[in-house]
């Protein structure tokens, strides 16, 4: 039986580069998307997680689990602490965007950079990082850079530039450990980036495909 993942996005620019890791990483599994792009759009309008949308996470999360989902994994970074309460309510798997991406980075170094196109997001992803660090016991320190006009540039259709405005901002994390895409939507800038750093480059997808295939694979 094929397994489904239910993909959970709240920007249009998420949707392939998650689809791009499916394929290399798990092409046997059946991926299902489903899109509220008013997320976004209400986060960057209110500049806080309301009530209102967390109970949306929930039920977004509920409704991939209700299609027959093994798993649930949302793509936007901006909304951990909601996707966090949908994962303890539901009985199947729910991963957070950057999560396998902050453990892989956690075991390469003590001094992260982070490079990100969508500033309401930045906050909680710095003190999901710190907050992973402390319970692993980890001394560790992140510093985010958020790149102007790349993510403008990505929604216009214009991903060489997205792609060229994320390398020509990497060097300043030459001195870091590992350096992190922070968005589902940057990791297609990831061979850019690496030509222009030398140091070790991480994406969301990657990662957290290969940690969600490794959960339900051992259930």
């Amino acid at each position: 039986m094929t397994t489904r993942i239910a993909l959970i996005h709240a920007v249009t620019v998420a949707i392939e580069p998650v689809q791009e890791a499916l394929r290399q990483l798990w092409p046997e599994a059946e991926w299902a998307n489903i899109l509220d792009d008013s997320l976004s759009l209400d986060l960057e309008r209110d500049g806080t997680l309301t009530e209102v949308m967390q109970h949306r996470i929930r039920a977004l999360a509920e409704y991939g689990a209700a299609s027959g989902a093994a798993g649930v994994l949302f793509t936007c970074s901006a909304f951990g602490q909601a996707i966090e309460a949908a994962a303890a309510a539901l009985p199947i798997p729910v991963l957070k965007p950057n999560e396998a991406m902050f453990e892989a980075a956690l075991a390469m170094g003590r001094r992260i950079g982070m490079l990100a196109t969508f500033a309401p997001s930045v906050g909680s992803m710095e003190d999901e990082f710190r907050e992973m660090a402390d319970t692993c016991g980890r001394r560790a320190t992140i510093e985010t850079y958020c790149v102007p006009g790349a993510m403008a540039a990505l929604k216009a259709g214009d991903g060489a530039e997205h792609n060229r405005l994320l390398a020509e901002a990497a060097p300043r994390f030459a001195g870091c450990d590992a350096v992190l895409l922070a968005h589902f939507s940057t990791a297609r800038a990831a061979s850019a980036v690496t030509a222009n750093i030398g140091r070790p480059v991480l994406t969301s997808p990657g990662s957290a495909v290969a940690k969600l295939k490794g959960i339900i694979a051992n259930l």
